[in-house]
């Protein structure tokens, strides 16, 4: 395994101290839900997360009409503690997404404790070594990175406490120093914590974008959306409810320029969780407001970003399809 390269220094610091609060702010509650990923071969990719990434099959509906337009044979949601982290929707007619185009830059798996999250970086050790990209010390947590069998970012991280980040101005200071994985699995691993690897909780903490420009990233995702501008790297954005270091990141390090999605693998769908129904509502004003098309099935809310990366927003508690 190598290090992550560096990415950025720490955050500038432009943004007031104080939180902002008020109807154009997203709701401090907010959290994010399993990702949908199209894939070429479902086999395939659910023995990875299942196998390689410990998660368990959580369910597997019988095939229907593609909620996202494209017709599919079946899906497959796994997670962890009965909470999904990725739907995997088999749509194996469409192409291969180029490097330079948006889409997913990776899903962020948060887990409450380092053994749980140094047991799943062995699992993968072991069995997928060649899927490992990097390890970093952002500050703010220790992560790291892999990519699926369909070329598919993913991030295994662990957050140091609260009050062990350090804000200046409004902006969380965030960095990418090295990270030893061999030292780490050495601190954290042990033949108990790998003999329940994937018997942890998990949750999907973040979701990274990759997108055409980043002033259009913050006209949507905050002027629009309303979600808060916690640090911006050079070509990134980070962005977060309620405190939190960032909830989602938009960066064009790989596809600066980069217009509308054509219909491809990868990203299907990044899911919202709002805390009540008034606050889908409150967002379906701001979106009507500012021209961007909106489906409401009466369970979730569905739009586009400018780069055709379809998001949902549901209220907790609520079962979309």
């Amino acid at each position: 395994m190598t290090e992550h390269a560096t990415l950025a220094t720490t955050a500038t610091t432009t943004q007031p101290t104080t939180t902002p609060v008020g109807p154009d702010v997203i709701a401090a509650g907010t959290e994010m839900d399993a990702v949908t990923l199209r894939v070429g071969d479902l086999d395939g990719m659910t023995a990875y997360y299942r196998d390689t990434l410990a998660l368990q099959v959580l369910d597997t509906p019988a095939p229907a009409d593609d909620v996202l337009g494209i017709p599919s044979s079946a899906s497959v949601t796994l997670g962890r503690a009965g909470t999904p982290l990725v739907v995997l929707r088999h749509t194996p007619n469409l192409p291969v997404p180029g490097r330079g185009e948006a889409g997913l830059f990776h899903t962020a798996i948060l887990f409450d404790e380092e053994p749980a999250l140094a047991a799943t970086v062995a699992s993968i050790a072991m069995q997928a070594t060649g899927t490992y990209t990097g390890s970093a010390d952002h500050l703010v947590s220790k992560a790291f990175y892999f990519t699926d069998p369909e070329g598919n970012g993913i991030e295994l991280y662990w957050d140091r406490s609260r009050d062990q980040w350090a804000w200046e101005n409004g902006f969380v200071k965030m960095d990418s120093l090295r990270l030893d994985p061999n030292e780490y699995l050495r601190e954290h691993v042990t033949d108990q914590v790998l003999a329940e690897v994937g018997a942890k909780p998990a949750a999907v903490g973040h979701v990274h974008l990759q997108v055409g420009d980043v002033e259009g990233a913050q006209r949507f995702y905050v002027d629009t959306l309303g979600f808060e501008v916690t640090a911006t790297w050079p070509g990134a954005l980070f962005v977060s409810a309620g405190g939190y270091h960032h909830h989602l990141a938009m960066n064009t390090w790989n596809s600066r320029g980069a217009g509308p999605r054509a219909s491809s693998l990868g990203l299907g769908e990044v899911s919202i969780v709002v805390p009540t129904a008034d606050d889908v509502a409150a967002l379906t004003s701001r979106l009507t407001h500012a021209g961007v098309a909106v489906t409401d099935d009466g369970a979730a809310l569905r739009f586009q970003d400018p780069w055709r990366n379809l998001l949902k927003v549901t209220a907790e508690g609520t079962t979309a399809a």
